[in-house]
């Protein structure tokens, strides 16, 4: 290697594979790129400025189901992990989960909705509120917010998993159902809102999570919002917890929400019939399952630990004691935002049809996708919710940063994490929210293959792997996305 290095050979490879992106770049017609403002049409902003006088919480639910019914007839790829993965049966239903909530203060309601899929793109997400928006039938709504479960056993919504790496896995008859669907269950749970209660509850996760990366450091705390309603029906439960939903391994071939909807199984039968919702945190440590090396490779073991995992985390979730009352209010502000794309797999695979992220390109044939990041508030600052458009790395919330004797690059990070960012008593990631970027990595900590940087995994001396940069923009889109949230924070004081 050192040999090579003399010749300079891997930056020859670099630069043979940096001057045939840049040809790409140059061969893609320019009605390829848009603009934040293009793309921004159907993205509410949300509120100008926070105010705590609501009245009394309002609060919808209503669900879909996605899964197709000619599940075993026609070719769905499952995402996730390996690509030319067709599902072969449905152990769970695929579902997209909406909750309005209004705090009656007549400044408008939001909407926080969850798919059962690995991810989706804002592009798709605003097709979605254009339905919702142009339907009218939601007045005064302030807010659209659509996120992924993150589960790696549903069907492919973003393309990256269909017969090969250069070919799209996306269904077109299927997303066009997922967008229907998904609008028709947010004006549902609109139609639904009823009078009640808020409360925020929380409980640990001891044993139950594991961090695949350094630094161990990860968000075991379980959260939970319940709307009681007043006139006695069914209880609705949003749960944020930080996990991969992948405890089915990669040999998957069943279509399945994973752990999320054998969670909502132990929560329905010890409420005789709840309503739940389940949105992902910060998991770009790697945060998972704690069995996920047993399961991995091992599918039938995997049918097993699916179901007992859910249910583990389920009763977490009903061992909650210490509920407090939310009060009625609710503020939220959304921004969109451009970032920098160094991920030369990733663009090549945009430019191929695969992707569909929206795409900008400067005067220096520099390219950025157009994406979003919001703030929400529940209560008198008693409730902060980041809302991250991809899979942040815990420490980007703690600010439990590798130090340069620790980090890859052997250097220190300047960012204000999100905790630094608090205005509330309690506060949590809401991750792959109206958007999916893939990995968000401290800079210090991101490492490149020396050869084919973003295409294979690059190893440390000591043997640390890097597999998590080949799915990220680049290095700096944590700073990109940390500034844009304290900047969406600074402006609502």
């Amino acid at each position: 290697m050192a040999v090579l290095r003399f010749l300079r050979l891997p930056e020859l490879v670099r630069g043979i594979i940096s001057g045939l992106l840049s040809l790409i770049i140059l061969f893609v017609p320019n009605s390829t790129y848009t603009t934040v403002e293009e793309t921004s049409e159907y993205m509410l902003k949300g509120d100008k400025t926070f105010s705590y006088n609501g009245e009394k919480w309002t609060v919808g639910f209503a669900k879909e189901v996605l899964t197709p019914d000619d599940i075993t007839e026609e070719t769905y790829y499952i995402a996730g992990y390996n690509t030319n993965n067709p599902a072969k049966s449905v152990l769970d239903d695929m579902h997209a989960k909406a909750v309005y909530l209004d705090d009656n203060s007549g400044r408008g309601g939001v909407v926080i909705c969850a798919i059962d899929c690995v991810g989706i793109s804002r592009k798709d997400i605003n097709d979605i509120r254009k339905i919702v928006i142009e339907s009218s039938k939601i007045p005064n709504l302030k807010s659209i917010n659509i996120c992924a479960t993150h589960t790696h056993s549903a069907i492919d919504t973003q393309g990256l998993w269909g017969k090969n790496f250069l070919s799209d896995g996306k269904n077109e008859e299927f997303m066009n159902r997922l967008k229907e669907l998904t609008a028709k269950a947010i004006v549902d749970a609109y139609i639904a809102r009823k009078d009640g209660n808020l409360y925020l509850g929380t409980a640990e996760t001891e044993g139950l999570l594991i961090d695949t990366r350094t630094p161990d450091d990860y968000d075991a705390t379980l959260s939970r919002i319940r709307f009681d309603p007043a006139d006695g029906s069914e209880d609705t439960y949003i749960v944020n917890l930080a996990c991969h939903a992948e405890c089915l391994g990669a040999r998957t071939t069943v279509v399945s929400a994973d752990f999320p909807a054998y969670m909502e199984k132990e929560i329905v039968e010890q409420t005789g019939g709840a309503n739940v919702v389940f949105i992902n945190g910060a998991i770009g440590g790697l945060i998972t399952c704690e069995k996920l090396d047993d399961v991995l490779r091992n599918f039938e073991l995997g049918l097993e630990y699916v179901k007992e995992f859910g249910k583990d985390v389920g009763e977490v979730v009903m061992s909650i004691k210490n509920e407090t009352l939310i009060e009625p209010a609710i503020n939220i502000k959304t921004e969109a935002i451009e970032i920098k794309c160094n991920n030369t797999a990733l663009i090549l695979v945009r430019f191929l049809g695969v992707l569909n992220n929206d795409v900008a390109k400067d005067k220096d044939n520099n390219i950025s996708i157009i994406s979003e990041v919001s703030y929400l508030e529940l209560g008198n600052k008693q409730i902060g919710v980041y809302m991250i458009p991809g899979e942040l790395s815990p420490e980007l919330e703690s600010g439990n940063f590798l130090s340069a004797e620790e980090s890859a690059n052997g250097t220190e990070v300047n960012y204000k994490p999100l905790s630094e960012m608090s205005r509330c008593k309690h506060n949590f990631v809401l991750g792959l929210c109206n958007d999916e970027l893939g990995y968000i990595i401290p800079e210090n900590d991101f490492y490149l293959h020396e050869w084919l940087p973003y295409f294979n995994n690059a190893v440390e001396e000591s043997g640390r792997e890097h597999y998590e940069e080949t799915n990220s923009l680049g290095p700096n889109a944590a700073g990109t996305i940390l500034d844009a949230m304290d900047k969406l924070i600074s402006s609502v004081e």
